[in-house]
């Protein structure tokens, strides 16, 4: 049996009105949002206890997790875990800087290596991450929570 990647697993069935309850993901949106926020401070208290690959990582998925709540207060669900395709696959109501895109890309790297010895060709993976590569995530990580917290904020947004 062949396991599927993340990317591959289908969402759940609609509900007997065609639809995945937006109301109900529109409400989750602030779950998803908080722990975000959450996970950005976990960021910063790994980068702050020189555990850089542990800093990256959870910049990551506070970003990740940001999107998707920005996603679930428009109505819809997201799938995956690559947050540049997160980004771009909002509505078009949602103007997504390019830069903001470019910033996801660099999170995206830091999903599976700064946990995993085997996506480095030698070494654990803490020591391939310092104090560059988890100011730069959590910067951006920072960039991104603070453009959802903006359109969430905004008309669009619940």
């Amino acid at each position: 049996m062949k396991a599927l990647r993340v990317e591959e697993i289908p969402p759940p069935p609609k509900n007997s009105a065609g639809n995945r309850g937006e109301e109900q993901l529109s409400n989750r949106a602030m779950d998803w949002f908080r722990q975000a926020e959450r996970d950005l401070e976990q960021a910063e208290d790994s980068r702050r206890a020189g555990r850089h690959e542990w800093a990256c990582f959870a910049a990551q998925q506070a970003a990740e997790k940001a999107v998707k709540a920005l996603h679930l207060s428009l109505g819809q669900e997201a799938w995956g875990r690559v947050i540049a395709r997160l980004l771009q696959e909002l509505p078009d109501l949602v103007s997504v800087p390019q830069d903001l895109i470019e910033k996801a890309r660099v999170l995206d790297n830091f999903y599976i290596p700064p946990r995993y010895p085997n996506s480095h060709p030698a070494g654990a993976p803490f020591e391939h991450y310092g104090p560059l590569q988890s100011e730069e995530a959590i910067r951006y990580a920072r960039e991104i929570l603070a453009f959802v917290r903006a359109q969430m904020a905004g008309p669009g947004g619940r």
